[in-house]
């Protein structure tokens, strides 16, 4: 192999690489046969570099290995886009009301719910984004928004957190407007991003080329700069990021009918019964083997879109003005007007939308190994930077369970089990599938001692005290003797005097809540 002057790889016709390239710190991936069979080897080539204009697109060399009539092996070069994470924008939507998790919304938005112990749900989509190069982001809110707006201010500012360069993250929460229009509070995800069209011409974001849409309820590990470009490839309009699914929970996602090339041709939100039947596709098109494809025979969007900017404004303001939802009614009626691709994301993502799905999801990160994994040193997951101390455990048995710092254990049983930051076990307590998310502050020795003389409930679990499938919000107090088991196996039941809920068969204690001693719910 020879390098000539103007940095072309010439070879020989033994089947070595031929084309021009630039080739930066990469590693390139041989990974088809012609017949699909994968190769599966990495291939390292002596890197050349060559200067290359500024600019949002820079060549990237992507080398496919194929045949021809005769059986000999070929390399062919294919010239690809790679794409600059500054002409792209997100927008994650800070969601509505919120029923569905209540009452864990009951003061705080869905994104602002804590997950895996020391993280919040707004977390995720933000660690994504700057995972993959993008810091410009905005977030959308309406319902219960001052917890969320302090997460972030802490978490992702320009002074104590982390560095976003020439990015922003900026907060937009709803507010009225003149107009009979801006009277109106957000009516859906489409309708809250319409309402503020006008920044997308704002002289910062005149560089933007691709908007992403992003929900704030989602446990995933994704880089959106593979979804973008995969979008620009295909020149397609609108890419829908998707999951194959199986029989037992399509019903419960938006699902598409696609092409043999992915192109989306039809979109239903949540069908059922003879719907959801006619919504069956071949999804070996995405890439599944056949084996998997005949398990999962549904495509269901992820709820992440990519926008063309001038195609999303287009939308909107022009072509379905009065639509106010992306799932239900934009991607729908784009489907049949618009080139809207199918990208295939075939790796852990969970809705977090339900107190059952929340419940599960939390408590699957003390599998071994767990579907999805916190501890990634290549692609962290970020949060706000608390300063707390090493948990404290004294002549305690922990099980299956994951205890998140800052938090003090006495002689108790933790099995199968989430403990949340700042959280305060006592002794002879034994929690099972239990998820306890923590508190807010520390209560000092004396505090405690004081509360305790006068009959009262410090912040934490008491003695003696058996919990099992439960979710313990923040700042809860659980006296001694208590019994949290829902031994009957009641579905639903408001009994927020006495500082709980059971939803889905889940017993939810309240924030900020009491439980008095000897309680057995």
């Amino acid at each position: 192999m020879a390098v000539s002057a103007d940095g072309l790889i010439a070879c020989s016709a033994a089947g070595q690489l031929s084309g021009a390239a630039w080739l930066g710190d990469r590693d390139l991936r041989i990974v088809k046969f012609c017949n699909g069979e994968l190769i599966g080897k990495k291939v390292k080539l002596t890197y050349l570099r060559r200067c290359i204009k500024k600019g949002s697109v820079r060549p990237q060399v992507n080398m496919v290995l194929t045949a021809n009539v005769a059986g000999e092996p070929k390399l062919k070069v294919l010239e690809m886009e790679k794409r600059d994470p500054r002409t792209v924008v997100a927008i994650i939507l800070g969601g509505g009301v919120g029923s569905r998790l209540f009452p864990l919304t009951k003061h705080r938005a869905k994104p602002a719910v804590p997950i895996g112990g020391s993280y919040r749900l707004i977390d995720v989509p933000m660690s994504n984004c700057i995972n993959s190069g993008i810091k410009k982001v905005y977030i959308l809110t309406q319902f219960n928004s001052a917890s969320l707006n302090r997460h972030l201010a802490r978490a992702y500012n320009f002074a104590g957190g982390v560095t976003f360069g020439d990015g922003f993250v900026e907060v937009l929460a709803a507010t009225q407007t003149p107009g009979e229009a801006g009277q109106r509070w957000f009516q859906g995800t489409a309708d809250a991003v319409r309402q503020f069209h006008w920044l997308f011409e704002d002289a910062r974001n005149r560089h933007i080329e691709d908007v992403l849409i992003l929900s704030g309820d989602h446990l995933y590990r994704m880089d959106y700069m593979d979804l973008v470009e995969d979008h620009h490839q295909s020149g397609a309009d609108i890419t829908i990021s998707s999951l194959p699914m199986d029989d037992s929970r399509a019903s419960d996602f938006g699902l598409m009918k696609i092409d043999g090339k992915g192109r989306v041709l039809s979109f239903r939100e949540k069908p059922k019964g003879n719907d959801l039947k006619a919504m069956e596709v071949d999804t070996t098109v995405l890439g599944l083997s056949r084996e998997e494809a005949e398990k999962k025979p549904y495509i269901a969007s992820m709820g992440v879109y990519v926008f063309k900017k001038e195609i999303l404004l287009n939308i909107l303001r022009w072509r379905f003005p009065t639509a106010n939802d992306f799932g239900s009614e934009i991607i729908p009626a784009s489907a049949r007007e618009f080139f809207i691709k199918a990208y295939l994301f075939n790796d852990y993502w969970e809705d977090i939308g339900a107190i059952r799905s929340f419940f599960e999801a939390n408590l699957a990160l003390t599998a071994h190994p767990s579907k999805f994994n916190f501890y990634d040193a290549n692609k962290p997951m970020y949060t706000s930077r608390r300063n707390l101390p090493p948990t404290k455990i004294d002549n305690s048995k922990i099980v299956d369970s994951i205890i998140s710092h800052g938090s003090f254990l006495t002689n108790c049983f933790i099995e199968h089990s989430l403990v949340g930051i700042r959280s305060r076990i006592n002794s002879n307590v034994h929690l099972k599938d239990t998820v306890m998310l923590g508190a807010d502050n520390y209560e000092t020795d004396i505090e405690i001692t004081s509360l305790l003389a006068e009959g009262r409930v410090p912040i934490g679990i008491g003695e003696n005290t058996k919990i099992k499938d439960c979710i313990i919000d923040k700042n809860a107090r659980i006296g001694k003797n208590v019994v949290i088991a829902n031994s009957e196996g009641i579905q639903e039941a408001d009994r927020s005097s006495e500082g709980f809920y059971i939803r889905s068969g889940i017993t939810i204690i309240l924030k900020n809540s009491t439980i008095t001693d000897g309680l057995v719910i």
